[in-house]
This record gives structure tokens, sequence and C-alpha cells, in this order.
């Protein structure tokens, strides 16, 4: 007892003497002294120099100038100078390569030094060393320590095969250090076992088909040995390596289990969770459901005892629970009163809490449950008090014979008049509506009357559903829905398109008076908004209400499916991959790993390397040189809404627009044109058709450009022919880069004044984004991974590609609009494709785009990188054109 107090009285001497060397005063001959120092042949001095140079160092100051010096101080017996000279070493290697081999010999010497702990520094130094030209000479040391008599050099050299794969993989391979390790796993030492273990298991992650790290029956029952005797971390290991194992029958697997239970009850918040791991893969395996059965019980008592931590590692827990519970509701379901709320919860925990308490809500307990919601929606936290009001909605979801209390707890909450929670109740009720239709309508006035109340999106939204869904029963619908219409275009894009299929749905249930309404409705979302998903959806209601009121009726009053008792479950597939993650960031982020790790990333570079910069692969491995074999182009149309669109064609010369008026007859003396706009053979021509309504003949027809954003003018001057009366004429005038430019708002509008017999007229129109871009906008694949890389995050955006159907489909339409195709691979259930194109204008404006699509989805990501910010949406409209859900060229003037 006495020699550990005075021990623990000399570290502290000692770390309250060396924090002087922190705070030394600036000296301009600071470099020369400790020059001088590290010279000396007093051993205080040269190591009270090393101590300066080590606290420069961490401060930040550069003292690489005392490379040498300092390497030559590593031969000397005092282990704490060594220690010190090594640390210098590992974080300067990287910036002095060259000299860094000096000190190969003395790393080789220390690696046969008579002190194990000396060995053991010298080759983890080695190993840490990150210089490409010193990896050859650690290969002799390491063999001889892996099999050194000490097993703390051991476990240390272990490791140190790790690092050295991270470096050389095809190194280790050769030099036979995987079977080194291998061999290792039969150590009579644990934590030398465990030590090969985790290097094993990491390099089996970066090469998962190498074969690095198969586990048999005999291998299995080495780390089940080991496993009691291990420290904590160790016990992390060896179950993290048994997780990934499957057992070859039930005795087996009975036997891992029995083995692997008493972990549950270890100390160590760590443990547990791994042997929940394991535990949680295993019973997917067992065919006796009287041992299941006692095995998921086990999980309960350890599981409990984690919500009386620390609240960081409550979280924690009660995230890795959350995924439990939802795989293994059973294995909590008596432990419901563990997860009510406390007083002085922090509100990460409360939250997690909430959530639990939802997943374990049954007819049995959702009394208790309610009460508890009930009061945790009066208290004065305001993000706590929402999640406990949607808590309540979840549960009339969830437990319907709990659906009646519910409503009735929400409806005491609404006459608080507490102006969060009566817009989350909003909120909440419309899931129930969705749930159980045509129940609780009675409920339907005490919401209008909060209308007013209400200035959250979401909540306006919800309010709006409810209304257009109940139209046919509110008196006053076309009022209601009519006040949010005053504010139309201030709305976020949630509340626009929710207010427009609740007019839609208003009409379609009573036409008579509501007409002036939905005409209003569809002008301000076609006319006046830019979200190109309101005005899609406004020419969609359009155009069915035009030709095919019976046809709208039947899509937009369509019987909807009864929402999903849980919407925030996890998909199967993941839940599964997250378990097998249960005590690791995917278990907390809920998460699986490839979506915050870039595990395509390579290998970092080494100092002293000759091969250049890093690159990242981002197109996958296995790409071939023709990777879709498109044939130079597609071929055939896009049929949209079965035709309803009709006139708009994609072929192999690219999309081309129906024509839209540019002039109408009316309103400029007889003359018209109707126009569009189209690239054939690689040159955009402005194709129109000229009428004359007029009596007489009309002659002398010429077109000027006016300046535009991307500098269009006539290629050549052909002359208009002459119109008859009553006649129409097709005239084509081809288009070129190359005239006066001007910045246009928006950028592709292009203004044209003609001229006649009659006088001069002026009209404009918005050239098609996609006749601007040039056939060379296709990049190798080296050069897109460049500029991918050079043009980084801050010149990145994303976007979502509504209406999409297949990736083959939309890399067939993109093609033959000059978007060309790099490569592109699967990932994570997702085909990702990698195109390039480029504006055809004096800038030869470039766009890198990822389209990410998921099988059976409507919708795709989109990333597009560009220096051009104002490309950034040109491209995403672009893009949700060609590939996505299409709006017309033009209106009807009225729908009736």
């Amino acid at each position: 007892y006495t020699i550990t107090i005075a021990v623990v009285c000399a570290g502290l001497v000692s770390t309250m003497t060396d924090s002087k060397f922190f705070t030394s005063a600036k000296n301009k001959g600071e470099i020369w002294e400790l020059r001088e120092a590290l010279s000396s042949t007093k051993k205080n001095e040269k190591r009270d120099a090393v101590k300066k140079i080590i606290a420069a160092m961490t401060v930040g100051k550069d003292v690489s100038s005392l490379f040498t010096d300092v390497v030559n101080c590593m031969q000397t017996d005092n282990l704490e100078l060594k220690k010190l000279v090594y640390l210098y070493i590992m974080n300067y290697a990287k910036t002095q390569p060259e000299t860094t081999i000096i000190a190969v010999n003395s790393f080789v010497k220390d690696c046969s030094d008579p002190n194990p702990l000396i060995r053991a520094l010298a080759v983890r130094t080695m190993g840490c060393i990150r210089v490409n030209k010193i990896t050859e000479y650690l290969c002799e040391p390491l063999r001889k320590t892996l099999q050194d008599d000490d097993p703390y050099v051991r476990k240390t050299a272990a490791v140190c095969v790790a690092k050295l794969y991270d470096i050389d993989p095809d190194l280790v391979q050769e030099q036979g250090f995987i079977e080194s390790l291998q061999d290792l796993l039969s150590d009579s030492n644990p934590m030398v076992v465990a030590n090969a273990v985790a290097a094993l298991s990491e390099m089996h992650e970066h090469a998962p088909g190498a074969g690095i790290f198969e586990m048999s029956a005999s291998t299995v029952s080495k780390l089940l040995t080991a496993l009691n005797e291990c420290t904590e971390w160790g016990q992390i290991f060896i179950l993290d390596s048994l997780a990934i194992y499957s057992p070859q029958d039930q005795r087996e697997l009975k036997s891992i289990c029995e083995r692997v239970a008493p972990r549950l009850q270890h100390v160590n918040a760590a443990v547990v969770l791994s042997a929940v791991k394991v535990i949680m893969k295993l019973i997917d395996g067992l065919t006796d459901e009287e041992y299941s059965a006692s095995l998921v019980k086990k999980l309960a008592p350890p599981l409990v005892t984690l919500l009386s931590s620390e609240a960081e590692v409550q979280y924690v827990a009660l995230r890795n629970i959350n995924l439990v519970v939802q795989k293994r509701p059973e294995a909590l379901s008596e432990h419901m009163k563990v997860f009510f709320v406390k007083y002085n919860d922090p509100i990460y925990v409360k939250l997690e809490k909430l959530d639990v308490m939802i997943r374990l809500a049954t007819a049995g307990n959702i009394t208790h449950v309610l009460a508890e919601l009930k009061e945790y929606a009066t208290e004065v936290d305001v993000d706590f008090v929402r999640k406990a009001v949607r808590a309540i909605g979840r549960c009339a979801i969830k437990v319907e014979g709990s659906a009646q209390r519910c409503v009735d707890t929400l409806l005491d909450l609404i006459q608080t008049k507490v102006n969060y929670v009566v817009q989350e109740a909003v909120i909440v009720i419309k899931d129930i509506f969705r749930k159980y239709p045509n129940k609780y309508e009675s409920i339907i006035a005490t919401l209008c009357e909060n209308l007013d109340s209400l200035d959250e999106p979401e909540a306006k939204a919800s309010m709006i559903w409810i209304v257009g869904e109940y139209a046919d029963r509110i008196d006053n619908a076309d009022e209601l829905l009519e006040s949010f219409l005053d504010n139309f275009v201030e709305e976020s894009a949630q509340v626009q398109l929710q207010l427009l299929t609740g007019i839609v749905k208003l009409f379609l249930k009573r036409p008579t008076g509501t007409q002036p309404l939905v005409q209003r409705a569809l002008t301000l979302a076609t006319q006046e908004c830019d979200n190109p998903d309101l005005r899609d959806r406004g020419f969609i209601y359009w155009r069915l209400l035009l030709t095919d009121p019976a046809a709208a009726k039947a899509v937009v009053l369509a019987e909807k499916p009864l929402i999903a008792e849980e919407t925030d479950l996890l998909e199967p597939s993941l839940l599964d991959e997250l378990l097998t993650h249960i005590s690791s960031l995917a278990s907390v982020y809920h998460k699986p790993p490839s979506t915050f790790v870039d595990m395509s990333a390579g290998r970092r570079p080494l100092a002293g390397a000759d091969d250049g910069p890093e690159e990242v692969d981002i197109m996958g491995e296995d790409e071939q040189p023709d990777l879709l074999n498109l044939g130079g182009g597609a071929s055939g149309g896009v049929d949209l809404l079965g035709g309803a669109l009709s006139g708009l064609s994609v072929g192999a010369s690219g999309m081309v627009r129906p024509m839209e008026v540019y002039l109408d007859p009316a309103q400029s003396q007889g003359l018209g044109i109707k126009g569009t706009v189209a690239r054939r053979d690689g040159k955009v021509t402005l194709q129109m058709e000229i009428t004359n309504q007029t009596p007489g003949p009309m002659s002398g027809i010429a077109f000027q450009f006016n300046k535009n954003s991307f500098a269009l003018t006539p290629a050549t001057d052909i002359a208009a022919p002459d119109v008859p009366p009553g006649a129409s004429v097709t005239h084509h005038i081809p288009l070129k880069n190359g005239g006066p430019q001007a910045r246009m708002d928006p950028l592709n509008k292009l203004q044209v004044a003609v001229k006649n017999n009659i006088g001069v007229f002026y009209f404009s129109f918005n050239v098609p984004y996609h006749t601007l871009l040039s056939e060379d906008g296709k990049l190798d694949k080296k050069d897109y991974l460049s500029k991918w890389q050079q043009l980084g995050d801050a010149n990145e955006k994303k976007f979502s590609i509504t209406g999409v159907s297949t990736a083959d489909k939309a890399i067939q339409i993109c093609q033959a609009n000059n978007i060309f195709d790099v490569a592109k691979r699967a990932e994570n259930g997702q085909e990702i494709v990698y195109s390039s194109l480029k504006f055809n204008n004096d800038a030869r404006l470039e766009v890198l785009a990822e389209l990410s699509f998921t099988p059976g989805s409507s919708n795709a990501a989109l990333a597009l990188k560009t220096t051009t910010p104002d490309l950034f949406t040109v491209s995403h409209e672009m893009f949700q054109e060609l590939i996505g859900t299409v709006s017309s060229g033009g209106l009807p003037p009225s729908l009736f």
C-alpha cells in the first residue's frame, strides 16, 4: 500500500514538473539551445530537451529541423527518453521520409533488446510510421516479435501486422504474416488471442473475400476459452468475431449461447452490448422455441441495468434497445415502466424513451402509457411535448382498441389552446383518419375552430388534407380552402402541393360553384410557382380535368390504402443488418456503416510514395469499357401518362417538345406563330409554323434575336416564305452560338422580333435546356474522377427527381439528349449512374451528375457538381423534364 502511494505521488510530481515545458517563454535561440542540449552527455539535460521538443510539437510549433539530432538520441537505455524519441519520429516521419531511414537500424536493434517493453515499443513504432521505404525493413523484426517469448511483445506485434496490411497488403500476404496471426489464435495468453482476432477482423473488413479470417469450430472453441480471461477490450474483439460465425448445428449453437450468456452480466456496457449482438444473431438459428424464449428473457436484466448508467450510456443503450424491441418486443414487454421518463432525464434520453414506449405498447399496458403521455404533453419542453402528442397518435394507430381514448385525449389537449400542442394534435389526427376512415368525422368541427392558429407547414398541410378528404361533409370547405389560397405563392411546397390536391378533390366532389376556385389554384400552381413538382402536378390535374373528368375522379379520389400500424419501423433487411452492428455507431445512427463510412475511399497515402496523389474509385472495381452498350443512342419514345400529354417524344435526336403558341393571331393583327426548339445532328433549330389569318397575303417576314444568355443567333439568313391568306407555312431557323450575349431571367429566355408587311411584333419563349448541350460533353472515367474530386463538397448540390422509371430507361433518354453516362454501378440495393454534360456556349460550362435509383421507387436522388451556381437549378429542371414526370409545353386557355 505504501509503495503504491509513493508511485502515485511520484507520478503527480512528475506531471506537475513537466507542465513547465508548455509555459516556457519564447526564445529566439531556442532551437540552437535545444540542439546543444540534445548533444549533452548528461542524461537529464538530454531528456528535458526532448520533453521541450515534444511540448513544442504538441502546441503546433515546427521543430522538424531537429529531426536528425533527436534520432541520434535513440541510442540510450533510458526507456522514458526512448519513448519520447519514438513519439517524435512517428509525428515527423511523414514530412521527413528520407531522414527516417536513418532510424531503421536503431529500430531493428531495439527489436532484439533484452527488455520486452523496448522490443514491443520498437515494433509498435515501426508499424505506426507510414513511410513506404521503411516497410521492407519491418518484415524481419516483425516476424521475430510474432514468435517472441513475451506475450506483451506478441500481442503488440499482432496489431502491427494489421497496420502493415493497411500500408501494403501484398507484402503481408507474401511474408506469411496472416498465417502467423492465425497461429496466434491458439496462443496460451488470452490477450494475444484477442489482439490476433482484432487484427484479423480489421484486415477481413478491408478484403472480405480474401479468406483472411475464416472461422471454424475449433477456432471458435479456442476463442471461447480465451473469452473468460481477456480484458474488456479483448472480450469485445472476440464477441464481435463470434457475431459473424455461423454454427454448424444446433448443438454447437447452444454451446456458444451458453458460454456467451455470462458476458451479459459484465460491468462494462460495451461487453454487454456485444454479448447481446451475438445472442440476437444466434437466436435466429435456434429451432428449440423454449430455449430461444429463455435466451430472450435473459436479455432483459442487462439492458434494463444499462438504463441506470450515465445519461450518455443510457442514450446509446436506448438506441440499441430500440433495435432489439423491433425484432424481439417480447424481450422487454414486461419492463414498460423502466422506460417511463424521469424529470431529470436529458431531452435526448426522454425522446428515445418515448420511442421505446411506443414499440412496447400493447392492449394490456396502453392505459398506463396513455396516462404517462398525457402528463408529458403538459411539460414545458416544447420538443418533448411535440413528441409526446405524436406518440399518442401512434398509440391510436398501433392499438386499435385504444383509438377512441387516444382521440379523446387529443381533443382534451386541443382545448388547452397551446399553439404547438394544437398543431401536433392536428397532424396526428390526420394519421388517425387515414387509419380509421369515416369513423371520427365528428371531431372535424373542433379542428376547424382552430384553423387560424395553424402556422406550421406540416400542420397546415394536415388540416388541408382533412378538409379536402371530407369536403363533401364540410359545408364551408370551399371557404376554408380559399383562405389558404390567398397566400399560395408564399406557402411552403408541402402546403402548396396539399392545397392543390385538396381543391381538386373539392371540385370533383362538389363541382357546382367551385370552378373558379380550382381554375385559380391550377393557374397559380402552373404559372406563378417555380417548384417543378408543383407545376407538374398542376399540369397533370389540368390535363386530366380537361380530357377525362371521370379518369380524374378515379385517380384523385381513389380509395387509399390504410396507414401502416407503425410507419417508422425499419425495413426488415435493414433491421437485420443493424442488429449485426449492435454496440457500434451504426446502431446509434440507425444507418448501415456504408452510409457514413466511405469504404471505397482507398487507403491513406504513404509518405514517400511515388505513385502520386490518392485516387478514390467511385465507379467500383468491375466496370467494363463499354458500360451499357447503348449503340449510339436511344430509340423509341416516352409514353407519358398513357398518352395524356401526347406530342412529346424522345428519339435518337433527343427530346422534342410539342409546339407552343408564340404569337396569338388575335393579338398580333392576324399573324400567328407556333414553334418549338429541337437539336438534330448536332444543330439547334427553331421550328415554327407561321399562320396568316388576314384577308391578304403576308410577305417580307424576317426575324431578329435579342441578346441572350447562351449567345444564340441565326446560323444563316434564311428568308421566311410568303404566307397566303388563311394558310400556314413551316419555317426552320438553324441557330448557333456566337451572337451578342446578356444574362436573361430565366437563363434560357429568348426574345424575338418578327417583321412583316403589316408591322413589327415581339414574342419570347424558353429554349429547352437539353437542346443547348454539346455532343462533346462525354468525359472518360479518369477525367470524370479527377474533376469530381477537384470540385469537392463546396460545389455540390443534391436534388430529388420524381416520376422516374428505371435506370436503363433514364440512361437511354439522357444519352439521346447529350447527357453522357460515364459509369454505372450497384451499391446498397441502388443503381448509381455517373454522367457528364457540357453546355454549348463560349464558356463550355461542364456539369457532373450522379443519379441514384432505388428499385421499386418512382423517385431518384440527383447530385450535381459544377463551378457555376446558376447551373444547379438549370440542370435539375432539365433532368426532371427528361427522366421524371414531364410537364407539357403549354396550357389550355380554360378548363371550362
